[in-house]
């Protein structure tokens, strides 16, 4: 079947990117299927949590934040592989560094408002899987305001957290 060693070199080569190639592919759906069931679209795509998902802007960062008494409020990223605004800077090691540690890249801690904690029992494979996701998907410009300390003036809207015994905000009129 094969005339020369170099035509047996050549399919074996074929064989082993064809079989890695899907191999990425599983990786990939299986971070999908991961993201998709764990809720990142909820903090992480404008719109979802008002209740109209901009689907262009997929994992692009929320159009809300969460206000931590004593701490400020925390808007979800973007978390697609934009280098400019989002995690295209970051490794997949840094991305699974960050789910299972919460510590980013840059040294700092993830908004605490981020599950990081149950995220850390993810399984490495189901870790990578994730950061292999989101390392796929289409780059969304687009840059997130905050996080904003106590006191400064918001720029979304925010979901608050309030301690037992406090009393919600009127709302304005």
């Amino acid at each position: 079947m094969f005339r020369t060693p170099i035509g047996l070199a050549l399919w074996a080569a074929t064989i082993a990117a064809s079989s890695a190639a899907i191999a990425d592919e599983a990786q990939v759906a299986r971070g999908e299927y991961l993201v998709t069931m764990g809720g990142c679209t909820d903090c992480h795509t404008p719109g979802y949590l008002l209740g109209k998902p901009d689907d262009s802007k997929y994992l692009g960062g929320s159009d809300v934040g969460f206000e931590i008494p004593g701490l400020g409020v925390f808007v979800g990223r973007n978390i697609t592989p934009d280098n400019e605004t989002g995690i295209g800077k970051w490794t997949a090691e840094q991305v699974v560094t960050a789910l299972q540690t919460g510590q980013r890249p840059d040294g700092r801690e993830l908004a605490p408002i981020m599950p990081w904690r149950a995220l850390a029992q993810l399984t490495p494979e189901d870790a990578a899987a994730i950061a292999a996701f989101l390392k796929s998907v289409k780059p969304v410009s687009n840059a997130v305001p905050g996080p904003f300390k106590p006191g400064e003036k918001v720029s979304t809207f925010t979901f608050r957290i309030l301690p037992p015994g406090e009393t919600a905000a009127a709302a304005p009129k």
